[in-house]
């Protein structure tokens, strides 16, 4: 009997991962490797399934031939029983017919003391002596049979062992498998998560920078041209892209613009001003997309939207339902807002604390 086995091969080589620079390629990379991984992990969880049916199978036949070999050896200690047995009787018999001089003195006439039971207890000699003579010649028969099927019963007993044993080490070396790949794949993913970390930063950083720039260019004009900017009688130019992108390049439009509470005026009107909601709805509005002028309102008409998804133009709320405050995403690290009294619609850093509840896409 071979036991038929199917083994997931092990990870070629220990799986080393240096340090990698933070890209999108390298990034796509370790991603593609986990996948890899994780497939490999799958498989290796699948094969272990097959394997225990292979182990309860050659299982259950060495304890079906145990069962066998237990039936056998009854069997053969019930016949030893009986040989035992007419070998006694045999012995009595020999010993009677040795006392009697064999069956000489009661076959012949002379010495016969009743003729007539001569030849009843000649007839009666040899038939008990051929049914013994038979009786022992099937035992010994039977004996011998008995005795093959043990040996063979134990001859495949030590085969279903063999196949217990190495089932239960292919389901072991198969664990040992497992856990390997799921070492690797948390290892893999420990480095995406350092990649995609260090990449966010990268780019926080240079958002950061492009974003001092552009504050430092709106600077630069309200300077150049003192006249403009008092009272923003320029109107700025309408967006060129359409959706996020759009509305973003229409907040951005307002760089400078003073906080006035419940404000929606933009450059050019008589008393240009925006509050939080009233800068998004605004910058939206020239985008074709209508937003309520209030920041709980906004976040309840938006579709919520993951950290790891943003994309420009996202709304970002603060406070229970976005009740406090509302500010549009630009780039990562950077958002556009219309804080409080006293300041005017800037550039800032993206802020995930302070009261932030959630994102959303209008």
């Amino acid at each position: 009997m071979v036991p038929v086995m199917t083994l997931v091969a092990v990870l070629a080589g220990t799986v080393v991962l240096a340090t990698r620079p933070a890209s999108g390629d390298s990034v796509a990379s370790a991603r593609a490797t986990a996948a890899a991984i994780e497939a490999k992990l799958n498989a290796a969880q699948n094969e272990m399934s097959a394997l225990s049916q292979q182990y309860d199978a050659a299982n259950a036949r060495l304890q079906s031939i145990n069962a066998s070999i237990a039936t056998t050896k009854a069997t053969i200690a019930s016949d030893q029983t009986q040989v035992n047995h007419d070998r006694s009787v045999l012995s009595k018999a020999a010993i009677a017919n040795y006392v009697s001089d064999g069956s000489a003195s009661t076959d012949n006439p002379i010495f016969s003391s009743n003729e007539k039971t001569v030849g009843a207890a000649t007839e009666y000699n040899q038939i008990a002596e051929g049914d013994i003579n038979l009786a022992m010649d099937n035992l010994h028969t039977a004996e011998n049979t008995l005795n093959a099927q043990q040996a063979q019963l134990q001859e495949q007993q030590g085969q279903a062992a063999q196949a217990v044993s190495t089932e239960q080490a292919a389901e072991q070396q198969n664990a040992q498998e497992i856990q390997t790949q799921k070492s690797a794949l948390a290892q893999e993913n420990g480095e995406i998560a350092t990649l995609v970390q260090q990449q966010q930063q990268q780019q926080a950083q240079a958002a950061a920078q492009a974003a001092q720039a552009r504050i430092a260019a709106a600077a630069t004009v309200a300077a150049v041209s003192p006249g403009l900017a008092p009272g923003f009688n320029t109107a700025a130019p309408p967006p060129t892209a359409s959706g996020g992108v759009g509305a973003v390049q229409a907040a951005e439009s307002q760089l400078g613009v003073p906080y006035v509470w419940g404000g929606e005026s933009p450059k050019g009107s008589s008393d240009p001003g925006f509050d939080c909601s009233g800068l998004t709805a605004w910058s939206w509005g020239q985008v074709g997309v209508g937003l309520p002028h209030y920041s709980g309102a906004q976040m309840s008409d938006s579709t919520p939207v993951p950290l790891s998804d943003l994309e420009p133009g996202d709304l970002l709320f603060y406070g229970a339902g976005g009740s406090e405050h509302v500010a549009m995403y630009v780039s990562p690290g950077t958002m556009i807002e219309a804080p409080e009294t006293g300041q005017s619609v800037h550039l800032t850093g993206l802020r995930l604390g302070d009261g932030f509840v959630g994102a959303g896409r209008p």
